[in-house]
C-alpha cells in the first residue's frame, strides 16, 4: 500500500469566507429563533409537564427506574455473593475506622449499615460500596478530638482532679460531634446537588486528590501510633499538630507497652503476608480470602482465652451494645463549630464518590448522574447522622470487591448491609475482647496502597512540573495545616496555577505547510513557510483581563523584525511598518505602510493567477520558493526586509472573551462572534469582513487585497476563530 492510499487526499473548492459572508451562507438564526418567547415557553412547559414530572420523579428516585426491571435469575445470585463478600469486609473496616474517627467501634458498624440502605434508593452507581472510608474517618476524628479532648472529661475526686478520664461521657459527646458534622456535611451535599453544583468535584484534580489522600494517610499513621505502641501522647490541634504529635510519640517510645507492641507487630506481619498471598492467588480465587475478618476473629479468641486485658493490660474494644440505637436529632449548637469541617467532608467525600462511580460506569457501560450522586451521598450522610453515623463515601477496596465478585446492581449493597445488621444484632458483644492494637494494625496495612502514591512524584516530574508542584503543595499544606485548612489552601493554589498558566502561554507565529491549508509554528516545524508580508499570530491561551496586556506585548515582539514593526501613539496603539531598512547609524525611518515592496512581487508562493477569483495554495515550484526564501534571509542581514502589510490574529484557542480583551483587540484593530457583537466590538472600521472562517481564508484575503487604496495607510488586521462552516455550502476554494 503506497503513501497515497495510506494517507489519502482531498480537494475542496469554496469561496473565501469572512464572518459576514459565512452568516449569509449558513443563515445564522436570530436570537428569537433560538430563544422562544415567554408565552411559547409556557405553552411548551404545560404540554410537556406530565412527562417532565415523571422523568423528574424517576431521576430523583433512580430505584424506580431499575428495580422494576430487576431480574432475580440474572442478577440475584451475583448480587448476593458480592454483597456477602463486601459485608464481611465492612465488619473489620467499620470497627477499625471508628478508631480513626475517635468513636466507639459499634458506631463504625452503624455507619456501614444505614447510609448503604439510603444510597440504595437514591444512588445511580451500581458498583460503589458506601460506608466508612479512611480519609473521612481521619477528618471526623480531628473534629471530635478537637471539640472533645480528654482534658475536658477528667473525673473529679473532691476538689482535685485525677488522671482518670470519664470515657463514657467523652465518647458520648464525641458521637454527638461526629453526628452533627455528618448531618451538616450531608445537608451541604444535598443543597449543592439540588442547585446542580455537581461539577464542583472537577476542581479537585487527580494530582490534588492523590496528594491529599497521601497526606491523610500520614495523619492516619500518626493517629494510630499510640495504639501500636501503647502510649498516651498529648493531643495537639491546629497547624503542625501532626509534627508535634509525632515528636511526642517518639519521646514516649521508652515507655512502650511491650505486650501491646507484640500484638501489633504479629498482626501487621500476618496481615501483610496474608494479603500478599491473597494477591498472588487472586486469579485462582473466586472470592478473596477475608483476611481482616479472620484476623479479628483470631485476635478476639486469643485475647479472650489469654485474658490480655486483665493479665497484660492490653487495651481492648470494650462493651459493644447489641441492637440498634434509636434515631436522635443532632445537637444543633455544635453546627457553628463544625461548619468548616462539614464543608471539607462534603467536598472530599463527593470527589471520591464521583471519581469511583464514573470509573465503574465507564467500564460497564452505564451513566452516573453527578448531581444525583451528590444528592444521594448527602442523604446518606444526613440520614445516617440521625443514627449516630459518621461521614461516609465509597471505599476503593470494597468497591473493587463488589465489582470483581460479580455485583450487578445496588442490591449488592443491601446484601452487605444485612450482614452488618446481623452482626450488630447478634454478634457484636463477641468482639468486646478484641485488642485495639489489632484494629490499628488493620488500618496501617490497608494504607499501603496510599503509601505507593509517593511514586507520583517521579511520574509527575517526567510529565508535568506544574502538576508536580500542585502535588507537593497539597501534600505539605495538608500535612502541616491539617486536612481541612490544607484542602482549602490546596484548592486555592491549584486555581492560581490555572491563572498562572493563562498568563504564561505559548505565543507563536504561524507558517504555511506548502501545498496545504494548514498553518503551524514556524519555530518548531522546519517545513513551515512564513507568508511574505503576512504575520499570523497565535496564543495558546484564552485572552482575558489577566493576560490581555501580555498578549499585546507578545504581539509587538513577534511582529517586530529587526526592531521594526510596532509603534505606539498616545491615543492608542497604531501599527506602523518601516518601508526602508535601518540607516547606517542604526536608526529606523518610520512610515505608514503603503503596500508591498514592488520589487517583491516575484514571490509566487501564494499566486493569484487561476480562475478569476479562485486562489491556489502551493502553486509555485521549489526553485522559486528557494530564491524567495533566500531573499528573506538576506533581509535578516539588514540588506532589505519584507513589509508587513497584514497581521492575522488566530484566536481559535479562545473559548470566551471579556471587556478588557475586547478593548485590547480594538486597540490592535477581534472572538466568539456573539460576545464580540454584545461587546460592541464591530463598527464601521472593524466589520465582520475582518473575521474569517479559517486562517487560510484570512491569508488569501490579505494577499488579494494588499494593494487596495483604502488599506494603504494602515496594517490590515484579520481575525480567526473556530467558526463552523455549513457542510451544504458550495465551496470554491482550491486547497
Amino acid at each position: 500500500m503506497d503513501s497515497r492510499q495510506r494517507f489519502g487526499k482531498y480537494r475542496v473548492e469554496r469561496e473565501i469566507l469572512d464572518e459576514q459572508r459565512l452568516e449569509d451562507v449558513t443563515q445564522r438564526k436570530t436570537y428569537a429563533d433560538i430563544h422562544p418567547s415567554l408565552t411559547e415557553r409556557l405553552k411548551n412547559s404545560l404540554r410537556c409537564s406530565v412527562p417532565k414530572l415523571k422523568r423528574s420523579v424517576v431521576s430523583s428516585f433512580p430505584v424506580l427506574y431499575w428495580l422494576p426491571k430487576y431480574s432475580i435469575w440474572d442478577y440475584g445470585m451475583p448480587d448476593l455473593v458480592s454483597g456477602i463478600s463486601v459485608g464481611i469486609m465492612h465488619l473489620p473496616q467499620g470497627m477499625a475506622y471508628a478508631l480513626l474517627a475517635s468513636v466507639p467501634p459499634v458506631f463504625g458498624l452503624y455507619t456501614s449499615l444505614f447510609p448503604a440502605l439510603v444510597y440504595f434508593f437514591f444512588g445511580t452507581s451500581r458498583h460503589i460500596s458506601i460506608g466508612t472510608f479512611t480519609i473521612l474517618s481521619i477528618m471526623v476524628g480531628s473534629v471530635t478530638e478537637r471539640l472533645a479532648p480528654d482534658e475536658d472529661f477528667l473525673k473529679r475526686n473532691g476538689t482535685n482532679f485525677t488522671a482518670e478520664v470519664d470515657i463514657s461521657a467523652r465518647d458520648s459527646y464525641r458521637v454527638q460531634v461526629a453526628a452533627a458534622a455528618t448531618v451538616l456535611g450531608g445537608v451541604i451535599q444535598v443543597l449543592l446537588g439540588v442547585v446542580k453544583f455537581g461539577f464542583v468535584g472537577t476542581y479537585l484534580s487527580d494530582p490534588l486528590v492523590r496528594a491529599y489522600t497521601t497526606a491523610a494517610a500520614a495523619h492516619a499513621v500518626v493517629a494510630q501510633l499510640k495504639h501500636i505502641f501503647g502510649v498516651s501522647p498529648t493531643r495537639v490541634f491546629g497547624p503542625m499538630s501532626v509534627v508535634y504529635t509525632l515528636v511526642d510519640v517518639c519521646s514516649l517510645l521508652p515507655q512502650t507497652h511491650l505486650p501491646t507492641l507484640v500484638v501489633s507487630s504479629v498482626t501487621i506481619v500476618l496481615l501483610i503476608a496474608a494479603k500478599e498471598l491473597n494477591s498472588f492467588f487472586s486469579a485462582k480465587l473466586p472470592v478473596p480470602i477475608p483476611v481482616e475478618l479472620i484476623t479479628i476473629v483470631a485476635g478476639t479468641l486469643t485475647s479472650s482465652y489469654a485474658h490480655l486485658n486483665t493479665n497484660y493490660t492490653v487495651s481492648v474494644v470494650g462493651e459493644i451494645p447489641s441492637g440498634l440505637s434509636s434515631p436522635s436529632v443532632p445537637d444543633v449548637s455544635i453546627f457553628r463549630k463544625v461548619i468548616g469541617d462539614a464543608f471539607a467532608l462534603a467536598i472530599v467525600g463527593y470527589a471520591v464518590s464521583i471519581s469511583l462511580g464514573k470509573t465503574f460506569a465507564s467500564k460497564h457501560g452505564y451513566k452516573v448522574d453527578s448531581n444525583q450522586e451528590l444528592v444521594a451521598l448527602g442523604l446518606s450522610n444526613a440520614v445516617g447522622g440521625f443514627f449516630q453515623c459518621f461521614s461516609v463515601c465509597p471505599s476503593m477496596s470494597r468497591s473493587l470487591i463488589q465489582e470483581t465478585t460479580g455485583g450487578k446492581t445496588q442490591m449488592a449493597g443491601v446484601a452487605s448491609a444485612l450482614i452488618v445488621l446481623v452482626t450488630i444484632l447478634k454478634l457484636g458483644p463477641l468482639f468486646q475482647e478484641l485488642p485495639k492494637a489489632i484494629l490499628a494494625s488493620i488500618v496501617l496495612v490497608n494504607l499501603k496502597g496510599m503509601f505507593k502514591q509517593y511514586s507520583d512524584i517521579v511520574t509527575l516530574w517526567k510529565s508535568s512540573k506544574i502538576d508536580l508542584v500542585v502535588w507537593l503543595v497539597t501534600w505539605v499544606s495538608s500535612l502541616l495545616l491539617n486536612l481541612d485548612m490544607g484542602l482549602a489552601a490546596s484548592i486555592i493554589f491549584a486555581v492560581f496555577t490555572v491563572i498562572f498558566r493563562t498568563q504564561m502561554p505559548t505565543y507563536s507565529v504561524l507558517g504555511n505547510v506548502p501545498g496545504t491549508e494548514l498553518y503551524v509554528d514556524i519555530e518548531t516545524h522546519r517545513e513551515a513557510k512564513e507568508i511574505p508580508g503576512v504575520t499570523i499570530f497565535r496564543s495558546s491561551a484564552t485572552m482575558y483581563f489577566a493576560n490581555a496586556e501580555l498578549y499585546l506585548d507578545a504581539l509587538k515582539e513577534k511582529t517586530d523584525k529587526e526592531g521594526h514593526g510596532l509603534a505606539e501613539r498616545e491615543n492608542g496603539t497604531v501599527f506602523v511598518i518601516p518601508t526602508t531598512p535601518r540607516t547606517p547609524d542604526g536608526e529606523s525611518r518610520w512610515e505608514y505602510l503603503k503596500g508591498g515592496d514592488p520589487d517583491c512581487t516575484s514571490i509566487d508562493w501564494m499566486s493569484e493567477e487561476q480562475d478569476g477569483d479562485t486562489t491556489t495554495l502551493g502553486s509555485s515550484n521549489e526553485d522559486t520558493v528557494s530564491r524567495d526564501l533566500e531573499r528573506v534571509s538576506l533581509g535578516s542581514l539588514g540588506k532589505w526586509t519584507w513589509d508587513i502589510h497584514s497581521i492575522i490574529l488566530d484566536l481559535s484557542p479562545s473559548n470566551f472573551i471579556d471587556t478588557v480583551a475586547i478593548k485590547t483587540l480594538k486597540n490592535v484593530s477581534t472572538t466568539v462572534v456573539e460576545q464580540l457583537d454584545h461587546g460592541d466590538f464591530f463598527s464601521e472600521t472593524i466589520t465582520k469582513h475582518h473575521l474569517f472562517a479559517s486562517v487560510h481564508d484570512a491569508v488569501l484575503f490579505c494577499l488579494n487585497n494588499r494593494y487596495r487604496e483604502d488599506l494603504a495607510k494602515s496594517v490590515t488586521f484579520c481575525f480567526f476563530f473556530e467558526v463552523s462552516v455549513c457542510k451544504r455550502c458550495k465551496l470554491k476554494l482550491t486547497l
